[in-house]
């Protein structure tokens, strides 16, 4: 296995007792368990409540449901040569395994950099906007006003005492706050269909007029943040119980329950709103992430909008929790390689797990929010907008460099595999197009047009050559170890 093979050079580490673990917990994922972990990620009623409102007003309006029809067609391209690699190459660093794999070690050393970057961009914007609906909530229900950061920081060690430990107990909170997620999302669904939505149910939505109208092409860009995280399955191959079949059934369930969870939802969204209604609802409505909660009050009743206030907050913290889980993993990963500092890769000696990784991640999560709130930060149009465009765009190269390292890699081994190849061929020039657009539209994605919020991608760039630095100092250090004495 990659980095299984590798020494790690980065740092010698003084034998303790009890010896720490050099792996994982193995065999203590299942099928569900991953599903869950990636799902969690992605955010259903983060992304229904915020960021698809977004796509639809900058993107393609009433017409959005196919662009999610769209992007769960290219994903599923995408997994085809995803998981035939993970097959090969069971590794925590995933990204950065398979890049390696296929591309060679300076080019895996840039895919984990660049995924240390955008995890962790992406895991510390939640929490501007977990402090934000958390402290919204308790003001709505016992009058208590606090700053955001003072949600955010006691969180933050709840979700970093989880990490340290045994997974087991991430997996059964999880499972748990998604059940109740999709479940809210999917009986405001059927309320809004069984009401007959605002002027009635149809597949309007599906209309080429609606479909090709305003700027698809963003949509599709602000669309595709609300599918992050389907690609972390391959993190936990390691501590999969099957990885061959685990790690495949994971990335497909996931891609198919997202996409299809937000086509339909997003719909039903539309219906409720009114098709010819909601371009000019969208415009009208000082804060997007409101609609959604105004079609629940007025389709479900009050009680349900008040449930999914709750669960809103919770499936923000679900989306730290993963994203946190996976930060970890990558660290464990790349310590282990030596492109990190070796004592991140190793594991607890009692809960398996890479608490290094975690407790790094928690130190710089509580940093950042105390550094946020020093300088007086929006939580939400800054902590949370700008990090969350700047993680989105680097999950984007890490799909483009990981389709063209598996189009590499097939080509090397004897005897062809056109559907991967194909396939991975598709994923690169269809995800290549959404990466050059959010590149270009950064401002958009970001919802700011200052300088330095222009130049961040420039960060990707710059994690991208440390990532090649650290890979050349350990393929050099293990040249010198495997020469011959003088």
């Amino acid at each position: 296995m990659v980095g299984d093979a590798q020494m790690t050079l980065a740092e010698p580490v003084a034998p303790a007792s009890p010896a720490p673990a050099r792996g994982l917990g193995e065999g203590r994922l299942g099928v569900l368990a991953i599903t869950f972990f990636v799902i969690s990620a992605a955010g259903p009623l983060v992304a229904m409540a915020g960021g698809i409102p977004v796509a639809m007003l900058f993107g393609n309006g009433a017409g959005m449901p196919v662009l999610f029809v769209a992007l769960t067609i290219l994903l599923l391209l995408f997994s085809i040569g995803y998981t035939a690699m993970a097959r090969r190459f069971v590794n925590a660093g995933a990204f950065y395994a398979l890049v390696q794999a296929g591309l060679g070690r300076s080019a895996g050393g840039a895919a984990g950099i660049i995924a240390l970057l955008g995890y962790n961009a992406m895991q510390i914007a939640l929490y501007g906007l977990f402090g934000t609906a958390a402290g919204q909530l308790a003001q709505a229900t016992i009058g208590l006003v606090l700053p955001w950061w003072a949600f955010a920081l006691p969180v933050a060690l709840v979700i970093g005492s989880l990490g340290y430990r045994q997974i087991d107990l991430s997996v059964a909170l999880l499972g748990l706050l998604c059940a109740g997620e999709y479940l809210v999302i999917l009986f405001l669904d059927v309320a809004i269909v069984t009401k007959g939505g605002a002027h009635g149910v149809s597949l309007e939505p599906f209309a080429a007029r609606h479909v090709l109208s305003g700027s698809p092409m963003i949509g599709l860009m602000l669309g595709f943040s609300a599918f992050i995280g389907f690609e972390a399955t391959a993190i936990y191959s390691e501590e999969a119980k099957d990885p061959d079949r685990s790690i495949p059934l994971a990335t497909y369930a996931s891609v198919l329950l997202i996409g299809v969870f937000y086509a339909v939802s997003t719909w039903a969204l539309v219906i409720g709103l009114g098709t010819a209604q909601t371009d000019v609802l969208l415009r009208a409505a000082a804060d997007p992430s409101e609609l959604l909660f105004g079609v629940a009050r007025q389709f479900a009743g009050a009680s349900v909008e008040m449930i999914m206030r709750c669960l809103f907050v919770t499936s923000i913290f679900a989306g730290m929790l993963a994203f946190h889980n996976a930060i970890a993993r990558y660290c464990f990963a790349l310590g282990r390689d030596g492109i990190l500092f070796a004592r991140c890769g190793q594991s607890h000696h009692r809960h398996c797990s890479p608490h290094i990784g975690s407790l790094a991640q928690t130190t710089l999560a509580l940093a950042c929010i105390v550094l946020f709130a020093v300088m007086g930060s929006h939580p939400v149009l800054t902590v949370f907008a700008v990090p969350t465009a700047l993680g989105t765009l680097a999950v984007l190269v890490l799909m483009v460099l990981t389709s063209v390292s598996i189009i590499a890699y097939f080509l090397r081994l004897p005897g062809l595999r056109p559907a991967i190849i194909a396939s991975s061929l598709v994923a690169a020039i269809g995800l290549g197009a959404v990466t050059l657009m959010a590149t270009m539209r950064f401002d958009l994605m970001a919802g700011a047009d200052a300088g330095w919020v222009v130049a961040l991608p420039l960060a990707i760039l710059l994690a991208a050559l440390v990532g090649i630095a650290r890979a050349r100092v350990v393929s050099r250090l293990g040249a010198e170890l495997q020469r011959p004495p003088r």
